[in-house]
């Protein structure tokens, strides 16, 4: 699969790059960041962090506002922030330009219903495409952790647990933890899944967490002023179901903190060096 390189910058001394790519999955143009730690300027291989963003974000927005690199370059680890959603022309969007479906609002999901169906695989682009075209163009080892922030900490979190012989441990911010039952993630389902909600607990965490087969290292951060906690959010859907099955969670609620990037900023060294001791013990 051909690559474009569009951006390069020097960074920590290693290197912020923006890629896009024709991607099968999605049936459009992709484009994704990649940050690529001074360890492999000598052709070592390291492990990778997938970012997953959240509602109206772009790969930029954590590459830019999260502060990640420094720490990511000292540790040696590669992170890889994919775009949110399908985009081009002739990709279905919301027909009334909504931020939370649509373009910018993919969920991680694979829809079956039409117009969605054609292009909105983010689902098969996270889990497969995409770690196959890091793996096969940049020196990096098949070591793989996932995060997130909000309606990415939703794909992060259901992405390992559907997945955890993929990934040596996953994080998130201020996840959407039960999408099935909360506005966002019900008109998000509703839209590329169709009205049976059996046909949307292969895609939600607390759904999934009960039934797990295998136990990811797991970590979430929530900011205790965000305004989305109450009627977004659900941690504690989540957590109840894990405690159920005796998954193991860390979770911590910050007081003061919301849902914005001041937020992960503050937080996202803990995250990597997290992700960091589990690739070792990996």
């Amino acid at each position: 699969m051909t690559l474009e390189n569009i951006s390069s910058n020097k960074c920590f001394n290693g290197w912020h790059k923006q890629f896009k790519h024709s991607s099968k999955a999605l049936n459009c143009e992709m484009r994704f960041a990649i940050f690529l730690p001074p360890q492999t300027a000598s052709g070592e291989k390291v492990p990778v962090l997938y970012w997953l963003s959240g509602l109206t974000c772009t790969d930029e927005n954590f590459m830019q506002k999260a502060g990640a690199q420094r720490l990511a370059a000292e540790l040696g680890i590669a992170i890889v922030a994919p775009d949110t959603s399908p985009r081009g022309d002739g990709v279905a969007d919301d027909a009334e330009g909504a931020y939370d479906f649509g373009l910018g609002a993919g969920f991680y999901v694979n829809a079956t219903q039409a117009p969605w169906q054609r292009h909105y695989h983010m689902y098969d682009y996270i889990v497969d495409e995409l770690p196959a075209l890091i793996e096969a163009h940049f020196p990096v080892s098949s070591q793989r952790a996932i995060a997130g922030h909000s309606m990415g900490g939703h794909g992060a979190l259901m992405i390992a647990l559907r997945n955890p012989e993929r990934y040596s441990s996953v994080s998130a911010f201020s996840p959407i933890c039960h999408p099935s039952a909360c506005p966002w993630g019900i008109k998000a389902f509703s839209g590329y899944l169709g009205t049976a909600t059996t046909d949307w607990a292969q895609y939600d965490s607390t759904l999934l967490i009960s039934h797990a087969s295998k136990t990811v290292p797991m970590r979430i951060d929530q900011g205790g002023d965000d305004a989305f906690l109450a009627t977004q959010l659900n941690p504690e859907a989540l957590l109840d179901a894990a405690a159920a099955c005796g998954y193991p969670v860390q979770y911590q609620l910050h007081q003061g903190y919301d849902h914005s990037y001041y937020f992960i900023a503050s937080f996202i060294d803990a995250h990597l060096r997290f992700h960091a001791e589990h690739f070792q013990s990996y």
